[in-house]
């Protein structure tokens, strides 16, 4: 009898991957579309983002220290969380407008719900909600920085591509692709945000199934309720204009405010396609992506439960 294995307690399946492995990837695909921010809008998108990026790693630093916790920030959560933001901002906002979202990203929305893996909604979109709400005039300036390099961004009656779509004005395709128009500082250009897709895709740190599904849905939605019919070109300046792409792959994929099953995922794309669909179309704002998420981050425990696999067996699924 000595001779009989012993089996150590659960988990039995173990990986190597780690959370600052995970983290680092996504900084490293996030990276296309920061530099290409930083080319389009000049040195302030670069002082933008070394501000929220700063601003998140040392709030998690001083809330963990002043809390007695274990310091955390070696595992890139909140740079992360702060190069999201930064992307999300307008390039012309004032210093303090990153310092503010970053303090609340990551002490309000992160810390206080228990840390990294008990946030309810992405940090990074809370506070961009956040900022929306409280600076509407500061986040919805999209003009170019004066000092962008000496470079000229096309523009569409001085407004985002969106904007100018929900007016019934045209947009150039092939700008809105390639990112020389206005927007935030990561959203513009499509082409760099599908290079970093493809470094999350190849690397394994997600898979597909909700980008896929969410761009699926809302192409559908855009189709039969947009009223330009199978306008392919008003389909694709929807998909590429605005937020769509980056909150696609980068944000909706968040793996602790998305659905653990893979039923789950799917709801959970589609529920993102239709809200962002609704507040796009039917909303007063020309955008809907960052709502659209965070509303669907709440339905999210409801999704799991719906979805989630019953056992077979006494207790489990009936015959």
């Amino acid at each position: 009898m000595s001779d009989l294995l012993h089996i150590s307690s659960s988990p039995h399946v173990r990986s190597k991957v780690s959370t600052s492995g995970i983290m680092g990837t996504v900084l490293l695909a996030l990276l296309p579309a920061a530099l290409f921010g930083i080319y389009n809008f000049g040195p302030h998108a670069l002082l933008l983002i070394l501000i929220s990026m700063a601003t998140c790693v040392a709030t998690e630093a001083v809330y963990e220290h002043f809390m007695h916790k274990k310091l955390t920030i070696k595992d890139y959560s909140a740079a992360v969380t702060g190069l999201l933001l930064a992307l999300n901002l307008p390039p012309s906002a004032p210093w303090w407008i990153p310092v503010i979202g970053g303090v609340f990203a990551v002490l309000v929305v992160k810390q206080l719900f228990g840390g990294l893996g008990q946030n309810f909604m992405n940090p990074a979109l809370a506070a961009r909600c956040f900022l929306m709400i409280s600076f509407t005039g500061r986040m919805t300036n999209f003009a170019v920085p004066e000092n962008a390099w000496g470079k000229v961004v096309d523009t569409v009656s001085g407004a985002t591509p969106l904007a100018a779509l929900k007016a019934g004005e045209s947009v150039d395709v092939m700008s809105l692709f390639l990112g020389n128009v206005q927007g935030t500082i990561g959203e513009t250009s499509a082409l760099a945000i599908l290079i970093g897709a493809a470094i999350l895709l190849g690397t394994k740190v997600i898979d597909c199934r909700i980008p896929l599904t969410y761009i699926g849905t809302f192409a559908v939605f855009v189709l039969l309720f947009g009223g330009h019919g199978f306008d392919m070109s008003y389909l694709a300046a929807h998909l590429f204009g605005g937020g769509l792409m980056l909150g696609a792959w980068f944000m909706a994929t968040d793996y602790v405010t998305t659905p653990i099953t893979k039923k789950g995922q799917l709801v959970y794309g589609v529920c993102l396609g239709v809200f962002t669909g609704l507040f796009r179309i039917f909303g007063g704002s020309a955008e809907g992506v960052s709502y659209a998420i965070i509303f669907c981050n709440l339905l999210v425990p409801l999704i799991e439960r719906v979805t989630m696999p019953v056992a077979f067996g006494k207790g489990g699924k009936k015959a």
